[in-house]
């Protein structure tokens, strides 16, 4: 896809120029621009015959802690060698120039604030950070364990564990309530590289649709749509976003 194949709607360029409160939501797609596989893609080398599924859950670091421990440690490994794309960048524009602007994403990875992002809702956590297994509390610093065990908390000796949200478990009731805030109080609610599967983030849009809000979608899989209250563009975020930038603001580097 070429970036004439889309077409940014006159309406909505005027919309976020003049919008005074907007939120974002971000998918697995996003970061897929950045060469960061998808959750469930199909894994490579020693964790081709993993179901991914299998892996994100507390039963499955229950029965194997240091087999899931290592598998985020691969990941991680993958996260921290992509960089933030051009989708990325266009947003921390629209937060520069905007008066208000809220971030929801669903991505694990962080690319985001390495972008430059400054204010973003992290729905299902970040891989970069890791927490004890018993209470949930941040842990910044331990010592590796080799290959027999997980590294323990050094204060408390609990397991320590990815803080990301796992298959079974609940999205953190802060994040998700500032995420339901602005769903319903923007005035311009976009969703970008996301399927729309995975609740309960896939209710945000119509949460904002309900408030007669306009949602903007991007996705290569949608079919384009112009409405009132509706903007469906067929493209990537790394492609549409900078054009819609561009459009809103000129003088934008």
């Amino acid at each position: 896809m070429t970036a004439a194949s889309f077409v940014i709607p006159p309406e909505l360029v005027t919309l976020l120029r003049e919008a005074q409160h907007v939120a974002i939501l971000t998918g697995a797609g996003t970061s897929a621009e950045s060469g960061v596989p998808t959750f469930r893609e199909a894994q490579t080398g020693l964790w081709a015959q993993y179901d991914p599924q299998q892996l994100a859950t507390p039963e499955a670091f229950q029965r194997n802690p240091r087999l899931v421990w290592e598998w985020y440690t691969w990941r991680r490994e993958l996260v921290n060698k992509a960089q933030p794309n051009p989708g990325h960048v266009a947003l921390v524009t629209m937060e520069q120039r905007l008066p208000l602007f809220t971030l929801i994403t669903q991505n694990v990875d962080g690319m985001h604030q390495r972008a430059g992002s400054q204010r973003v809702i992290e729905l299902h956590g970040n891989i970069n950070r890791t927490k004890r297994w018993n209470d949930g509390a941040i842990v910044e610093h331990w010592h590796e364990t080799g290959a027999s065990s997980t590294p323990r908390c050094p204060e408390t000796g609990s397991m320590l564990r990815p803080d990301v949200v796992w298959f079974g478990e609940t999205l953190p009731e802060a994040a998700l309530a500032a995420a339901i805030e602005a769903a319903q109080m923007c005035d311009l609610f976009f969703s970008i590289g996301t399927s729309g599967v995975v609740q309960p983030a896939a209710s945000l849009p119509m949460m904002a649709q309900r408030q007669e809000t306009p949602v903007v979608v991007i996705n290569p899989d949608v079919l384009p749509l112009t409405s009132a209250t509706l903007y469906r563009i067929q493209g990537t975020s790394g492609q549409v976003l900078p054009a819609l930038v561009q459009a809103a603001w000129p003088d934008a580097v």
